[in-house]
């Protein structure tokens, strides 16, 4: 049976603690018995009343977090799920790759950062920082002032995970979203921007919201083929995606002009550089993204077809 794993990370004094308390409080373990492997133990403290489901487990030294103990703990425990308070010293890669058992599954990092330290220890631990920040499912900026949360949307996070919720708690308890609506997820200073497989959901979402940013830039991607049935002659290729769930598969796809793409056929393969503009087209009912297209070429279809968000 599987076990979801629920990962809590962060440096020492970021906030682990106040937030695991936080969801044990709010009924997080109220239906399912819980083990919490205690991995760096700081000022704070577990509420008591908010254990009576969880069985918590301290584990001092890297060197006990192996896959054989995580086992016993399951043998010894029965949990049905699991919450891993982890040491922020310790890196995170040997964690999912070698430790944790095939039947824990990995649900969700989250990792906790205080502001006032973040740049300090981006300087001087980068790796481990940053592994901490690219992996996150959810980031979390502690002790945030209007100074802080500048220079955090300075550095414009979002370009280092594009997937995470990223949010910024200040000083008097107030929560604010890291977004404003104005970051870009890609380096738009580059040549040529390139569009990972796996990351064709974020840059659609972003040059449909904002096309004005990337007119006149160059592009690379993977795409399939798509000739418009509603608008005969046009050509639309994009990305199957998968927007809520299984059986919501739609196409997202962006109007292309050039030589060249008459030679595919819908469901084809391709890679394509393409400098963008924003033209007017009624597909778009208005103006929209075009894609002029520079370069084309067969493409393998990657290794994950449908895109997901």
């Amino acid at each position: 049976m599987d076990i979801p794993v629920y990962l809590v990370t962060g440096f020492l004094d970021a906030g682990k603690t106040d937030f695991i308390n936080g969801i044990l409080e709010d009924g997080f373990a109220k239906k399912e018995k819980t083990l919490l492997l205690c991995c760096e133990e700081g000022e704070n403290e577990y509420n008591e009343a908010a254990l009576r489901n969880v069985t918590v487990v301290t584990v001092e030294e890297q060197e006990e977090l192996t896959c054989s103990f995580l086992k016993e703990c399951e043998k010894k425990y029965r949990p049905k799920q699991v919450l891993i308070e982890y040491n922020g010293m310790w890196p995170l890669e040997p964690l999912y790759r070698d430790i944790l058992p095939a039947n824990w599954v990995l649900y969700q990092i989250m990792s906790f950062v205080d502001a006032r330290t973040f740049e300090v220890y981006a300087k001087n631990m980068g790796q481990l920082m940053m592994e901490k920040v690219t992996n996150a499912d959810m980031l979390v900026f502690n002790r945030c002032n209007e100074e802080l949360r500048s220079a955090l949307r300075g550095r414009n996070l979002r370009m280092v995970n594009r997937r995470a919720d990223i949010y910024l708690e200040n000083e008097d308890g107030t929560s604010e979203d890291y977004l404003t609506g104005d970051e870009c997820p890609f380096d738009l200073e580059q040549d040529i921007i390139d569009i990972p497989d796996d990351d064709f959901g974020v840059w659609y979402v972003d040059v449909m919201d904002h096309p004005e940013r990337y007119a006149g830039k160059t592009v690379h991607l993977k795409l399939v083929m798509c000739h418009s049935r509603n608008y005969p002659g046009v050509d639309c290729p994009g990305r199957f995606a998968m927007v809520c769930c299984e059986n919501d598969v739609t196409f997202l796809g962006l109007i292309a002009k050039g030589p060249g793409l008459d030679r595919y056929k819908n469901h084809d393969w391709m890679e394509v550089t393409a400098r963008m503009s924003v033209e007017y087209h009624k597909a778009y009912k208005g103006e929209g993204p075009v894609m002029n297209v520079i370069d084309i070429a067969p493409a393998k279809k990657p290794a994950q077809e449908i895109v997901s968000f």
